[in-house]
């Protein structure tokens, strides 16, 4: 009993002094415009009025003018309006459409009394009608700019734009405007009346767009969102904007389960402590609502009667302001009557600046236009909406979310995700284990091993399934569609295609790659010319026939010049009688048989009993033993390389000569990345040799590469098939009878392929990098191209194995010291000549002249094998006799040791 008198006593107390309070302050009546479904506004619009009534220090009290009118009804609208004039009023707050808020707007500006918007409206800042309207809602132009850097910074570069009302256009001109751009593709569609969007999203999702603009009401986003979720237009690839900046009030049930990449803007904070006081105060008044779901219509309602507030203070401390009764009916100098102080408390509420406002900072310009707010961009995660990001008009995109939150949150999601895998079969790449089994049973290859490691890396599963068309994935222009491995990934049924399917342009413009797990080029596939069987004189091919008339031609010079320079050489004639010491004549045994003899064995590295004996002509014989060394290993050196090395004789070596010849037909996969390449190439040869595929009967474009490879092997010749250098290199491994011809035409790489966008791919391509500096990646391809299924390997073709025939060129060397050995020596054997003709003319007392045409005449005497040691008589011997009787002694003698030498050889013997 105690307590409670004593509770009745505090709340007289309290009315007394708050009466006693508010009489010392200036009634202030506000007018209020509201829909009938406003209820939630106009009470949070009289909360905030009562508030600022309440406050002790302040110098007015407020009281209120409340009127209702249908969204529709603009001309009672307007009469609402009038009767708020007429009864005093210092502003009008509404009403919430533009409808109705623009005649009451006019009637503001011809009266002179401010007036508060709270809704958006696209009318432009200079209009003259609307001078006394403070919006609240952030300027169209403002707002449309945020939108463009938003989608800037996200890096959009094709999007569709879904809208329910024509505003939206407008609000949204600004990212039409800043993206009217070649490489910037913009689809615009308008919702239908609903509820079934089915349709539209159908449509959306079979053009392949994954960024979606979305701007409806709150209630027709979450529907939209769900319908879309029903058709598969939701997940992790797929990236929605929503700009209605009440996106975030509504409950998106299991959507946000479903790793949606939805984002959407606001303007309330909702961990603003000023936030969290409204919502407590308007909880018992208001069921349900909490921070997450405060409108922004009702948090803009109560920074409205903030800034006037505020404006009323200043314009108070600087001139009492009156409020005064205005009629709409009478007439003034512009024919109304108008509020004197009006404008004045207009400009004050208009140089109002706020900075912890409901809806973050609040200032206008000279027109009552809202420029300076935030916008929050915010995700859609289990848990509601999450700040990433802010935009002002002044700093633009401030990304509060870091790259490694956005790893660590697709690395959390992506351990508890079964991938699905799509792949077309292809040794050694994926092929068939097991038809009977199931699942990954069926298959193995080599991108099973791979995506098994980096699935053992990442921590995620994997399921492997065929596509149904067994197409790589090529663009038809005339129906505008994918098809094979990059329809699967547009049409959401794989999260992963992998194969030896090739990264080009298209298929990037398309999907998103991981880096290449392997590189390779366009190479000729051949079969390897049946050997020729060898000609009956192919002993002879490791020399060309020119060299051989030139070693022929050698041989017998050399034999005949060492036959004159030995002739010359006093030194090679002998004394045929080594027991006579002074033998009357003297032997020389190189005869031309024997030279030929001696080039012979010494050319046979047989070697000759034979041996010259004089400078000249050991040196002409010197330099024949190395001309013949070295024509002799070289030839056979090739000999050898001749006979363990079958030469092939294929018709081309490279793809410029296969463009040349007409014999041998070439083709590639139809609709695959090696015919993309002749087809789009600049070069002549190519563009030449694509319109050479294109004419070519019966067709040269076939369905696979197992297709190509078994023409190649059935043509006989006939026949070349362009593919990867990889697949070819795994073929000629098994298939010995076909060869790579030729190097790569170009260099390109595979790669695992998926949607475009997709959160996995920076942790899928940095495990691939990972793997190839682990070697990794090296053993799994020698594993599937050496290893398995191989039966007997095949030695590769070497292009540097087949030896070539030796030209001239390249024993031309050997020819020139040849010439310049047997030159030194003609001069040496001159020189010796000369000087044996000096010797003998002063021995025989003759004169020079007369020993050298001696000499001479001998040297030329080719069949006068023996030579007499004393062939000269002394001129001071006159006597003739005793001359022929010293010569006949002499010969008697020579003749009795010649006998008497061979009887002691005999003996000896």
């Amino acid at each position: 009993m105690v307590s409670s008198t004593i509770f009745k006593i505090l709340v007289i107390v309290f009315i007394c002094c708050t009466c006693y309070c508010l009489g010392d302050r200036k009634e202030i009546p506000i007018g209020g415009i509201f829909h009938h479904d406003n209820t939630n506004s106009k009470i949070t619009f009289l909360q905030q009025l009562q508030k600022r009534s309440n406050l002790y220090d302040g110098l007015f009290y407020f009281t209120s003018k409340i009127y209702e009118v249908s969204r529709l009804d603009s001309f009672k609208a307007g009469k609402m309006a009038c009767n708020m004039t007429e009864e005093r009023v210092a502003i009008i707050f509404g009403p919430q459409n533009r409808e109705c808020s623009s005649i009451v707007s006019s009637i503001c500006h011809n009266l002179k009394i401010p007036h508060i918007q709270t809704h958006w409206d696209a009318t432009p800042p200079d209009d003259k009608l609307s001078t006394m309207t403070i919006s609240m809602y952030p300027d169209a132009d403002v707002l449309s700019e945020g939108y463009a850097d938003i989608l800037k910074a996200m890096e959009w570069k094709s999007f569709t734009i879904m809208y329910e009302t024509d505003d939206a256009l407008k609000r949204l001109q600004g990212i039409l405007t800043a993206h009217k751009t070649y490489d910037t593709t913009i689809t615009v569609r308008q919702l239908n009346e609903g509820p079934d969007y089915r349709a539209l999203l159908k449509e959306i999702k079979a053009s392949g767009e994954t960024h979606i603009i979305l701007d409806a009401s709150p209630e027709v986003t979450r529907e939209v969102l769900t319908q879309a979720l029903e058709v598969g237009m939701l997940g992790e690839y797929m990236q929605y904007l929503l700009t209605n900046l009440d996106a975030h009030t509504v409950d998106y049930g299991q959507i946000k389960y479903d790793m949606s990449n939805i984002t959407a803007l606001r303007l309330i904070n909702p961990h603003n402590r000023n936030v969290n006081r409204v919502v407590f105060d308007l909880s018992d008044k208001i069921s349900g609502i909490t921070e997450a779901t405060l409108p922004t219509e009702m948090a803009l309602l109560y920074d409205a009667v903030d800034v006037f507030y505020h404006g009323l203070m200043m314009a108070e401390l600087n001139q009492s302001v009156r409020v005064d009764s205005i009629s709409c009916e009478d007439g003034g100098e512009d024919g109304f009557d108008q509020w004197s102080d009006g404008e004045r408390l207009y400009n004050y509420i208009r140089e109002v600046q706020l900075d912890d406002g409901l809806t973050g900072p609040i200032q206008f310009d000279e027109n009552g236009r809202r420029t300076v707010f935030t916008l929050e961009f915010v995700e859609l995660v289990a848990e509601g909406f999450k700040q990433i990001s802010t935009w002002d008009p002044i700093h633009h995109v401030i990304n509060n979310k870091t790259y490694d939150e956005t790893l660590a949150q697709y690395s959390a999601a992506i351990r508890n995700k079964t991938f699905r895998v799509a792949s077309r079969l292809g040794a050694p790449y994926f092929m068939m284990a097991n038809e009977s089994a199931e699942g990954n049973a069926r298959y193995r290859g080599y991108v099973m091993d791979l995506i098994d490691e980096i699935a053992r890396h990442i921590g995620f599963k994997y399921e492997f399934y065929l596509v149904p068309d067994g197409n790589y994935g090529s663009y038809d222009k005339a129906k505008k569609k994918w098809d094979g491995l990059i329809k699967e990934l547009l049409d959401r049924n794989a999260d992963l295609a992998v194969c030896d399917l090739t990264i080009t342009f298209d298929r990037r413009s398309a999907v998103d790659f991981t880096m290449p797990f392997m590189t390779i080029g366009i190479s000729i596939l051949f079969r390897k010319p049946i050997p020729k069987p060898p000609a009956l004189f192919s002993f002879m091919a490791p020399l060309s026939f020119g060299v051989w008339v030139y070693t022929a031609t050698a041989f017998l010079g050399v034999s005949f010049f060492l036959y004159i320079i030995a002739r010359m050489c006093p030194k090679d004639w002998e004394n045929p009688h080594p027991c006579n010491p002074e033998p009357e004549e003297l032997e020389n045994i190189w005869c031309l048989k024997n030279c030929i003899w001696l080039s012979l064995g010494s050319f046979m590295c047989q070697g000759c009993d034979l041996l010259p004996k004089g400078s000249s002509t050991r040196i002409a014989t010197a330099c024949w033993w190395f001309f013949a060394l070295i024509v002799t290993q070289s030839y056979c050196a090739n000999l050898t390389a001749f006979l363990t090395n079958e030469r092939m004789d294929s018709s081309f070596s490279s793809a410029e000569e296969l463009a040349k010849q007409t014999k041998v037909k070439y083709g590639v996969v139809a609709g695959g990345s090696t015919g993309n390449f002749f087809r789009d190439s600049n070069h002549s040869t190519y563009q030449k040799m694509w319109s050479t595929m294109e004419s070519t009967r019966p067709s040269v474009f076939l369905k696979n590469n197992n297709e190509g490879i078994e023409r190649v092997k059935n043509a006989e010749g006939n026949f070349a098939f362009f593919m990867e250098s990889s697949s070819i290199e795994y073929v000629t491994q098994r298939q010995c009878e076909l060869t790579m011809v030729g190097g790569k035409l170009d260099s390109k790489g595979y790669g695992i392929a998926m949607p475009f966008n997709s959160p996995y791919r920076t942790q899928i391509s940095k495990t691939v990098l990972k793997l190839q500096e682990e070697g990794k990646l090296s053993l799994l391809k020698k594993k599937w191209w050496e290893e398995m299924d191989v039966v007997e390997k095949c030695g590769g073709d070497k292009k540097d194995d087949t030896a070539n025939e030796m030209g001239f060129s390249q024993v031309a060397g050997v020819f020139v010291l040849l010439i310049a050995g047997c030159s030194t020596a003609f001069l040496i054997s001159i020189l010796e000549f000369l000087w044996n003709v000096r010797k003998v003319a002063v021995e025989n007392k003759l004169t020079y002249t007369q020993a050298l045409n001696s000499e001479f005449k001998f040297a030329i005497q080719i069949f006068n094998k023996s030579k007499p040691v004393k062939a000269y008589a002394s001129e001071s011997s006159s006597d003739g006799d005793n001359r022929s009787i010293a010569a006949s002694m002499l010969r008697g003698a020579s003749s009795f040791l010649r006998l008497d030498a061979m009887f002691e050889k005999e003996n000896r013997l």
